[in-house]
């Protein structure tokens, strides 16, 4: 069995940890000075392990192995969210240069191809997912060329330029030089520590619904208007948010989850009466029947609190984001190795969060693994994992990396997904 190097994988992961450190997590955000920094570093390491490194025409940083066999595919995202943790998206792409490093050292693994990669923008600084959606061919120019950062409103192009990738080739999935994808994950919530698990086995990736609800009512005088003739948006909006946490428990999913994440109110003045207010809303859940229903719940919830306050209600789905679910086999394999290094502290879970496995899922067999969050805290610069289990969660993926890619339990050829499914 192949052992990975335990104490040069902690290192690694606090190395990279150092381009854009802040506080105790990271501030690298997509094609930053920090985040391409961290591409080219990546690119020596895979150089050095042997393989043929490359950046791709959006930042993916790609090993590629020297050799005629089909490759497994692991990483995750080398950029962070601002100001956040160190080890979101960075924990994957360790992992998969580790394990690349790990097998070339194993006498017996050497001849086992693994291709690191770290994906480029999964946290969306211009366009979610931008790298893995690139690699399946799911974007095209003209979306990259009306992109532009959420923050700083530069365009895509602009930052694609000042990278030095303006010229570059995208690369494009070329499904039969791979077996299929894995990526490990901290979980970014506190289902594993809470019930006192180490590694996640990853069933599936939510479905994201995301609108935006407008309502418009009549701006007026705050102090004249009497309370009998107002349309007031403002009350409308939060009439809504409580009529859905009121009747979304009686047909959401045992893991649905819905967030109101905005409401904005125009004129948004002590003294005026809101006459538009918008709600940014979403909901995720790994069931598509599931979602639709959700979704027939909201659109009778928007009609019913319209009527009742005297509004008119505008609703846009802006997000439509379908489950899905990773390959069985490739779990299978990821539960076998926790079996054998973590005995009754494995568990089957689907993700909450996004994550770039389910854009590469649509060409790929892929799968995911997950290790715990300390108090189930991410996308914030105290996000943390103990050592011991950033361990134990790169053994399991190498372990199970070694059973994929000699066919155990493996199906010839792979069996893709639909890239519609």
């Amino acid at each position: 069995m192949p052992k990975i190097n335990a104490g040069r994988l902690l290192s690694d992961l606090r190395g990279f940890a150092q381009f854009g450190a802040y506080r105790t997590g990271v501030h690298r955000p997509t094609y930053s000075k920090e985040d391409m920094d961290s591409r080219r570093w990546l690119a020596q390491q895979y150089e050095a392990v042997g393989l043929q490194a490359h950046i791709d025409g959006v930042g993916n940083v790609f090993g590629t192995p020297r050799s005629d066999r089909r490759s497994l595919l692991i990483g995750s995202h080398a950029e962070s969210q601002n100001y956040a943790g160190w080890l979101d998206g960075a924990l994957g792409v360790v992992y998969g240069l580790e394990i690349a490093r790990t097998l070339a050292e194993t006498p017996d693994c050497a001849d086992l191809p693994i291709a690191p990669v770290a994906w480029a923008d999964e946290e969306g600084h211009y366009v979610s997912m931008l790298g893995s959606r690139s690699f399946v061919g799911d974007i095209d120019e003209a979306e990259i060329d009306r992109a532009v950062n959420v923050d700083h409103r530069l365009p895509l192009r602009d930052a694609l330029r000042a990278a030095g990738l303006t010229g570059v080739p995208r690369s494009l999935v070329e499904p039969e030089r791979h077996v299929g994808y894995l990526e490990a994950h901290i979980e970014q919530g506190d289902a594993l520590e809470a019930s006192s698990k180490r590694i996640g086995v990853v069933t599936s990736i939510v479905g994201i619904w995301q609108y935006s609800i407008v309502f418009h009512g009549i701006q007026n005088h705050a102090g004249t208007t009497r309370m009998a003739i107002r349309r007031d948006a403002g009350v409308a909006a939060a009439t809504l948010a409580m009529a859905i946490a009121r009747h979304f428990p009686e047909v959401a999913g045992p893991r649905s989850v819905w967030t109101t994440g905005r409401i904005t109110l125009e004129p948004g003045a002590p003294s005026i009466i809101p006459g538009k207010a918008e709600m940014l809303f979403q909901f995720r859940d790994s069931e598509m029947p599931v979602l639709e229903r959700l979704d027939a719940v909201l659109r009778g919830l928007v009609e019913e609190t319209a009527m009742k306050m005297g509004c008119r209600a505008e609703i846009e789905q802006t997000e439509t984001g379908k489950p899905c679910h990773m390959d069985p086999a490739f779990q299978d394999a990821i539960e076998k190795a926790a079996a054998r290094h973590a005995p009754n502290a494995y568990v089957r879970m689907p993700s909450g969060a996004g994550h770039d496995a389910q854009v590469v899922a649509r060409r790929l067999r892929s799968a995911m693994l997950f290790v715990p969050s300390i108090g189930g805290t991410s996308h914030h610069w105290t996000e943390n994992t103990d050592d011991a289990d950033l361990v134990l969660g790169c053994q399991v993926l190498t372990d199970a990396a070694e059973a994929i890619l000699r066919g155990e339990g493996n199906t010839w050829p792979p069996q893709l997904n639909d890239a519609k499914s």
